[in-house]
C-alpha cells in the first residue's frame, strides 16, 4: 500500500483501534476478546499501557489501517526480554502488506524497549496471522491444545518465537 504512514498511536487513533480490533474480533479467528472495543475503552487501554508496551498504527490517506502492540509476556524479571506482539489490519487493508510493515517495525523497535525475543500466540485458523508470522521470520514452536474458549468451543493456539539478538542453535 502506497503512501503509508507508521506511528505511535495517540488518543486521537483509540476509534480505530478499537473499531479495527472488533472488526478481527467478528471473523472468529483473531482472539479470543469479545464485545465492543469503542473509544473511551481503548483511550483507557492506550493510558494503562508503559513504555515497554508501545502501539503502533499504519495510516493511509490519513486513515489509520491497522495497529500492532508489544507487551511483556511476564512480570517474572528473568522474562524481563520477551513481549508477546499483536497486529491487526483493517478490512480496507488487508492484503496490501500492511501487517508486514507493522510487524516489522515491532521487530525493528523491540530491541530500544529491552526485548530479546517476541512471542505470538495465533489461533490455527487464522492462515494470514501464520503467514504473516512465518515471513517476518517467526518460527512455530508448539501448540497449546485447548488453550481458551471462544464461542463455547475450545480452541487451540500456535506459539510463534523470533530471538532478535542472536541465532540460536538446536
Amino acid at each position: 500500500m502506497a503512501d503509508l504512514t507508521l506511528r505511535p498511536a495517540e488518543d486521537v487513533d483509540a476509534a480505530a483501534i478499537g473499531a479495527i480490533y472488533d472488526e478481527g474480533i467478528a471473523g472468529g479467528n483473531a482472539t479470543f476478546a469479545t464485545g465492543v472495543h469503542d473509544a473511551a475503552e481503548r483511550r483507557a487501554w492506550l493510558a494503562a499501557r508503559d513504555e515497554r508496551a508501545p502501539v503502533w498504527v499504519a495510516e493511509h490517506d490519513e486513515a489509520v489501517v491497522a495497529w500492532g502492540a508489544l507487551a511483556p509476556v511476564s512480570h517474572r524479571p528473568w522474562y524481563h526480554g520477551v513481549a508477546e506482539y499483536t497486529v491487526y489490519v483493517s478490512e480496507s487493508g488487508r492484503g496490501a502488506g500492511v501487517g508486514r510493515v507493522i510487524l516489522e517495525t515491532l521487530v525493528a523497535i523491540a530491541p530500544g524497549h529491552g526485548y530479546w525475543k517476541l512471542v505470538g500466540m495465533i489461533l490455527p485458523e487464522n492462515t494470514a496471522g501464520l503467514r504473516l508470522a512465518a515471513g517476518c521470520g517467526f518460527r512455530q514452536v508448539g501448540i497449546h491444545r485447548a488453550h481458551a474458549q471462544a464461542a463455547g468451543r475450545w480452541r487451540d493456539v500456535a506459539l510463534l518465537e523470533l530471538h532478535l539478538t542472536e541465532e540460536i542453535s538446536g
